[in-house]
């Protein structure tokens, strides 16, 4: 019977994917930092401060009658939420039937309404001054409906503007391409910062990373022999916000049990996300 050895569990830096840039200090709260941004056959880019989380939908609309797919991408900075919403139009609606439905079940006031266009497309923007305050442009063009909104950190912030100028609609927009995933994380739930390897001073030291044992339960089944996981290495010493990159559920339980040395920047511990591969090998 073919035994599973585990071969090598590899922590890799998310500090980006050239690895001339890794050694620069970057400050992602400067929107002059930011990398643009798109989806594989939607028709827009954006600046954003790290690669976004990326979910799916799939709903029945009851105005047209049919399903209608969408793209979701979200990230966090500083205490502003940043997200696009890319939908299809299958029936070619108009931005005034989208804009309908939208306001249905947002608050934001018909008295704010300024119209605007983006490379020859024309939209709507909102605005909410109700806390926390929001912004959103709402463009449709005949394959898609587009949807760009922040949420905090004050309407006309630098962050803020910067998202809204850096939008772009149209065919072969440069960027970089988002897939359905966690992305990166720039904050966890309670607010607390998360860095990148290239934004601290010190990194995260390993002292001990527990060997994972790949079960014959996983082979029985076909389980894949590499899984990803990314995790945030806190400043408190323990592995929290652990997200599956490439499925698989093993190595969880030894992410969790990883021993380090926290990151630190301007002499502080700080949390800093990380990606772990956990490589196995038949024999």
């Amino acid at each position: 019977m073919k035994r599973f050895l585990f071969l090598s569990c590899a922590l890799i830096l998310l500090a980006g994917a050239v690895k001339a840039q890794e050694s620069k200090r970057v400050d992602v709260s400067d929107p002059l930092t930011w990398k643009r941004y798109t989806v594989k056959g939607d028709e827009f880019s954006v600046s954003l401060p790290s690669m976004p989380e990326m979910k799916t939908s799939k709903d029945f609309r009851p105005q047209t009658q049919q399903e209608r797919s969408g793209r979701h991408l979200r990230t966090v900075l500083d205490g502003i939420k940043y997200g696009v919403d890319v939908l299809e139009n299958p029936t070619g609606q108009s931005l005034e039937d989208f804009i309908a439905e939208y306001k249905a079940t947002r608050d934001f006031e018909s008295s704010s309404e300024v119209n605007i266009t983006v490379d020859g497309v024309p939209g709507k923007q909102y605005t909410s001054q109700i806390e926390p305050p929001a912004r959103v442009q709402l463009f449709v063009t005949e394959r898609r409906f587009y949807r760009f909104i922040t949420i905090g950190g004050g309407t006309d912030s630098k962050p803020v503007q910067h998202f809204f100028s850096s939008i772009k609609l149209g065919k072969d927009l440069d960027g970089i391409n988002v897939d359905v995933g966690p992305g990166i994380p720039l904050e966890l739930e309670s607010g607390e910062r998360v860095y990148s390897g290239n934004e601290v001073d010190k990194r995260v030291r390993l002292i001990e990373s527990p060997a994972p044992v790949y079960p014959e339960e996983a082979r029985r089944h076909g389980g894949r022999p590499l899984v990803i996981l990314q995790a945030v290495f806190s400043a408190t010493g323990k592995v929290v916000d652990i997200r599956v990159i490439r499925p698989g559920r093993y190595g969880l339980t030894e992410a969790k049990n990883i021993k380090f040395v926290p990151a630190v920047k301007d002499g502080k511990n700080v949390s800093m996300y990380m990606r772990l591969e956990y490589n196995f090998a038949t024999f």
